[in-house]
């Protein structure tokens, strides 16, 4: 293995894309990769940064569906051919690879009461937009070792919020959430984002825009046949 020149040499090139590295992991045979790979690094996004670059991309006004996948795959490839790596998109498939699981394995991320995942500086505010497998195992920095800020928040409020009580500790209803937010009176979700996310008290300072929310709302409710 070499030094962390590569690992920090992508970060660096993601950011002009309002991307972020967010960590890695060596390949492991229950992982769903081909023979032969060696290092994961995941690639995503937290706050507004990937949307104030995307907005300016071609795949954002062309009017064709499904532009930001289109923006990821075509940026994805990009880094992958720069720095000699395979891309992996989470939503190319099946089969589909575990981005859930890959993503705990490369950093301090735990599911959240509300299912979405947790991160202690990012909150509910952040996604996973690829991976870049390397053939080679590549050195990493050390292991974000923090616990889930959920575990010191007793009262919450992610559960409480929800016009229709769509989170629960028992699961996420997606027919009560898609009904309401395909009412009227779900206009407040689809304006400025699910509330029950907005409730949560870690990153606040990086959530998303009312635009960035909304539009991933109204995704949503296209992909649930209620927009």
């Amino acid at each position: 293995m070499g030094g962390l020149s590569v690992y920090r040499e992508l970060a660096d090139a993601l950011e002009g894309h309002g991307l972020l590295l967010r960590g890695g992991f060596q390949a492991a045979p229950d992982d769903r990769l081909p023979e032969g790979s060696g290092t994961v690094l995941m690639v995503g996004n937290a706050g507004p940064a990937l949307w104030q670059v995307f907005t300016q991309a071609p795949e954002a006004t062309d009017g064709q569906p499904d532009g930001l996948d289109r923006w990821t795959r075509r940026v994805m490839h990009e880094f992958a051919t720069a720095f000699g790596a395979r891309p992996v998109l989470p939503f190319e498939g099946p089969p589909y690879v575990p981005f859930q699981r890959w993503a705990q394995r490369a950093e301090a991320v735990a599911p959240s009461p509300i299912g979405i995942l947790i991160h202690p500086d990012y909150g509910l505010w952040h996604a996973y937009r690829g991976a870049l497998v390397f053939a080679q195992a590549l050195d990493l920095p050390p292991a974000d070792k923090r616990g889930r800020p959920c575990d010191n928040c007793p009262d919450a409020p992610c559960l409480n919020t929800c016009p229709v009580g769509a989170f629960t500790p028992d699961g996420y209803d997606v027919h009560a959430c898609a009904t309401h937010i395909g009412q009227l009176d779900g206009r407040e979700c689809v304006d400025g984002g699910c509330l029950a996310r907005r409730a949560c008290p870690v990153g606040t300072s990086y959530q998303y825009t009312p635009a960035q929310a909304s539009w991933h709302m109204q995704g949503f409710l296209g992909a649930t046949g209620s927009g």
